[in-house]
């Protein structure tokens, strides 16, 4: 018998009766699948938490909650675009239901690749006396291309060791930009600028600060190598139980919508900071966790040239479905990221230890004018 299929093992979880016995069976008996039904459990609850508006997916969607969610979700920087190639062309607005069929892939592989990219970078150096050494402060985002299959690809950080949400950002409605700013004491960002077709005040929201550990095991890291029948070679001293943590945040987002679906978000939150609780150095842990079953050469290569002084966040892109390019945004270099069916483009930058990011279903040029025209 075949394993079942991933609709199979999706209605596992949404409606176990409705699944044939001997399917039942095979995945609860099945490694690979009761591997691949854990995966699409996560996706199920990571997709919930970013799009948790109360509205059926299926119906008129509301997803103005779940972009200013997008960054805890799968990465305070998922956003970006840029200049030197701005993408002309006609706006394809869409339907909310085709724009939630995009949020929903986007936050499937492609969101749990960017926490796992991010926590690989993040490195060490020397423990500190309170067990958490500052080792990264994000300074620029900088795009990393992939394939859509490289980043289906790559493997569950969890098969390595345990990954942990400590804090919850908790996004939530704020009345207006001043209580956003007391509420995280960051500088809403001020549009002046809208583009054609966006009109009326937005809607704001905020959120805390977000925290996600990382804990590697060599032992669980041996069994997933196993498991593909690969043996691995034993991790550097002081590596197995070592921590990486990653905090981000808090954030603001405005949010101007039409007929309910975003049509342009601002935001901003502080970026992306990584503590680690041992000594081994960056470039060791870095090569060792790379070098992992399952970890595409494609994936590896780029990521094995980031280092911690360079303090450059990488980004997973699919490649084959969004074009980036630099730009300049006040001086600070941007990345801007457009879809190159030309429906959605965004700019990203850095400054000061604060990210920013403009998006929405607009071209790259309308998103790289609103930034720039930002107080």
């Amino acid at each position: 018998m075949g394993h079942p299929t991933e609709g199979t093992l999706r209605r596992l979880l949404d409606e176990p009766a409705g699944v044939a016995t001997a399917d039942r069976e095979h995945a609860a008996a099945c490694p690979a699948c009761r591997r691949r039904l854990a995966a699409i459990r996560d996706d199920a609850e990571l997709v919930g938490a970013a799009l948790a508006t109360g509205v059926d997916l299926g119906a008129d969607v509301d997803v103005a909650a779940a972009w200013p969610r997008l960054p805890a979700a799968a990465g305070p920087a998922a956003g970006s675009a840029s200049a030197a190639g701005t993408v002309a062309g006609p706006r394809r607005a869409g339907s909310g239901a085709r724009r939630a069929g995009r949020i929903r892939a986007a936050l499937r592989r492609p969101a749990a690749a960017t926490v796992a990219v991010a926590l690989v970078v993040t490195g060490a150096g020397a423990a500190a006396a309170n067990g958490w050494l500052p080792i990264f402060r994000t300074e620029k985002v900088v795009p990393v291309g992939l394939t859509t299959s490289d980043l289906n690809a790559l493997p569950d950080l969890r098969d390595y060791g345990d990954v942990v949400v400590d804090r919850d950002p908790d996004v939530h409605p704020v009345a207006g930009a001043r209580e956003a700013a007391a509420e995280t004491g960051l500088d809403v960002p001020e549009v002046t600028r809208l583009p054609r077709g966006v009109t009326g005040e937005p809607a704001y929201q905020a959120g805390g600060a977000a925290s996600v550990t990382f804990t590697f095991s060599a032992d669980r890291a041996e069994g997933a190598a196993r498991a593909v029948g690969r043996s691995l070679p034993p991790p550097p001293p002081g590596l197995d139980g070592s921590r990486v943590r990653l905090v981000a945040g808090p954030g603001v987002a405005a949010v101007w919508s039409k007929s309910g679906v975003p049509v342009l978000v601002v935001g901003r939150a502080v970026a992306p900071r990584g503590f680690s609780s041992s000594g081994v150095p960056f470039e060791v842990m870095r090569d060792y966790l790379l070098s992992m079953p399952g970890v595409p050469e494609s994936v590896a290569a780029p990521l094995r040239t980031f280092n911690a002084q360079g303090s450059a966040l990488p980004l997973p892109v699919p490649a084959d479905r969004v074009s980036t390019s630099p730009a300049q945004v006040d001086g600070q270099p941007a990345t801007v990221l457009a879809t190159r069916d030309r429906s959605m483009a965004a700019v990203v930058w850095v400054h000061g230890g604060v990210v920013t990011v403009v998006a929405g279903a607009l071209d790259a040029g309308e998103v790289l004018s609103v930034a720039r025209s930002l107080r």
